[in-house]
């Protein structure tokens, strides 16, 4: 008859191996719940289809998209007499040009889902910071104004929806 042979300790259970397993488990964990989007709504365009296009589609062929309700990813940037939307690419040169200027409305006001929260409320002691944020916008572009000064390449105005 055989003896049973003793088990040889797994991996991760040897001594001193144990607390680095453990703090390697937290830190992927915590890099894997990175905060969730937070999504700003209005009800003003409640109904409306919106289509989704890249910024550089939208950019390319902007005169199609005339009047349109669209759903666009880009930069936001915002300043005194700043409020724009630029490309998300490190290649492409920043150009007002190659723009959206986005028109916020007081008709259209932004609430963060779940909540009455709006989005240029204080809160929490501190505004939503926007500025060089990625972002998902909807709106409707409109090519006749073309923004602060004429600088940009059309407007994106009615804003129903930001993600960021």
């Amino acid at each position: 008859m055989a003896l049973p042979q003793p088990q040889q300790p797994l991996p991760y259970c040897r001594p001193g191996t144990f607390l680095p397993a453990l703090i390697l488990c937290a830190i992927i964990g915590l890099q894997s719940c990175k905060h969730d989007k937070k999504i700003y709504k209005s009800d003003c365009d409640d109904g409306i289809s919106f289509k989704k296009v890249s910024f550089r589609q939208l950019m390319d062929s902007i005169s199609r998209y005339d009047q349109r309700y669209v759903e666009v990813s880009g930069k936001y940037e915002e300043d005194k007499g700043l409020s724009a939307l630029f490309t998300d690419t490190v290649i492409s040169a920043r150009s007002y040009k190659n723009a959206l200027w986005v028109n916020f409305s007081q008709d259209c006001p932004l609430y963060l889902t779940g909540t009455r929260q709006g989005l240029f409320e204080y809160n929490d002691g501190q505004f939503t910071q926007l500025n060089d944020k990625l972002v998902t916008i909807r709106g409707k572009i409109d090519l006749r104004n073309k923004g602060s000064h004429n600088s940009y390449k059309a407007t994106i105005d009615r804003i129903s929806l930001v993600k960021l």
